[in-house]
């Protein structure tokens, strides 16, 4: 299912928050658990992210950080187990250094609270699959009056499409960067398609942006 762009993205873009997920180094070629296809969206998401900064839009970096025994049920006896994806203050948990962002403060992202990168840039922990679960990431993006959020990021079959969910279900529109996010291909676009979210080019969403 496809929309045309032109409507959604013009009145919207100017209204809308770039969230980036799980680009950690964890979840890229050489990491303890790389997702395949996420080292090449690279380039796509620091595009994306250098339009967003230019433009003083707010950017949500949204990471996982495992430990203990509030992990989801699928990884949980992996992570008692020593498994060392993303463990809070290990070199892998970092996002990766393409992106220009502070080392992550496991403790205050832990707490629920954000870590602010730039007045328009932070950093999220979020404890399950979608960016919006047991977090106060609606809030934050109410607070800032957006009411688009614009999809990047790693392995899109499990946390992205959780989040257009948690998105969709908050009534906020949703723009998936369809080259700027690991792991997704034309059936998981037409699903999302179907609850109304859309999706666009790299190439697009910036020039949309940046006029």
């Amino acid at each position: 299912m496809t929309r045309d762009l032109d409507p959604f993205i013009s009145p919207h873009l100017n209204s809308s928050a770039l969230l980036v997920i799980d680009t950690q180094r964890d979840f890229a070629d050489g990491g303890s658990s790389p997702i395949a296809g996420t080292t090449a969206v690279l380039p796509a998401i620091t595009e994306l992210l250098t339009a967003y900064r230019a433009a003083r839009r707010p950017i949500v970096h949204v990471v996982r950080l495992y430990e203990g025994e509030d992990v989801d049920l699928v990884r949980r006896s992996a992570i008692e187990a020593g498994a060392p994806m993303a463990r809070p203050g290990a070199p892998g948990s970092q996002i990766v250094p393409e992106f220009g962002v502070s080392e992550l403060d496991p403790d205050l992202l832990r707490s629920g609270a954000f870590q602010p990168v730039t007045a328009t840039e932070s950093i999220l922990f979020k404890p399950r699959w979608s960016a919006f679960h047991r977090t106060a990431l609606e809030s934050h993006l109410r607070e800032a009056e957006v009411d688009t959020i614009v999809l990047a990021g790693c392995n899109y079959p499990n946390c992205p499409r959780a989040t257009v969910f948690g998105a969709s279900e908050r009534d906020l529109r949703v723009l998936i960067a369809a080259d700027a996010i690991s792991g997704v291909d034309a059936r998981h676009l037409d699903e999302a398609g179907l609850i109304g979210a859309v999706h666009a080019t790299v190439g697009q969403i910036v020039e949309k942006l940046s006029a």
